[in-house]
């Protein structure tokens, strides 16, 4: 969320509500429930930015941004990141779990590797727990 709009209507808790009310209850282990966190956070987020730049929903608004301050993730931003994690995923979908986890999860690198068990600074990316 810290890279999100500033008018953004959800707070961090509020997208955590919405992405455990899209999971269910039923998680095979703590790798699965963050894989699949990251992604119903993903998709909580992408929708509304798709649902923003539709113009019932001011789409066609210009937007004035305030320069000196740092500047949250806009819409378009948002999707081209979910298209190319989807890309991603197609040619290494290991590779684009790690970037879901991180970004969306918001998890440390180092959580992430736990979390796929994968040993951190392995170039072969060989899972430890197989």
């Amino acid at each position: 969320m810290r890279g999100e709009r500033l008018d953004h209507t959800l707070t961090a808790t509020a997208l955590v509500h919405e992405a455990y009310l899209r999971l269910g209850n039923s998680f095979a282990n703590p790798a699965h429930f963050y894989a699949s966190a990251a992604e119903a956070m993903r998709r909580v987020l992408v929708d509304g930015a798709r649902a923003r730049r539709r113009l019932k929903r001011g789409g066609g608004a210009v937007r004035v941004e305030l320069s000196g301050l740092p500047g949250p993730v806009a819409d378009d931003r948002l999707i081209a990141l979910d298209a190319a994690l989807d890309a991603l995923a197609d040619r290494d979908a290991s590779a684009a779990r790690v970037v879901e986890l991180h970004h969306f999860a918001g998890l440390s690198h180092e959580r992430v590797a736990e979390t796929l068990g994968i040993m951190e600074g392995n170039p072969s990316n060989q899972q430890t727990n197989q």
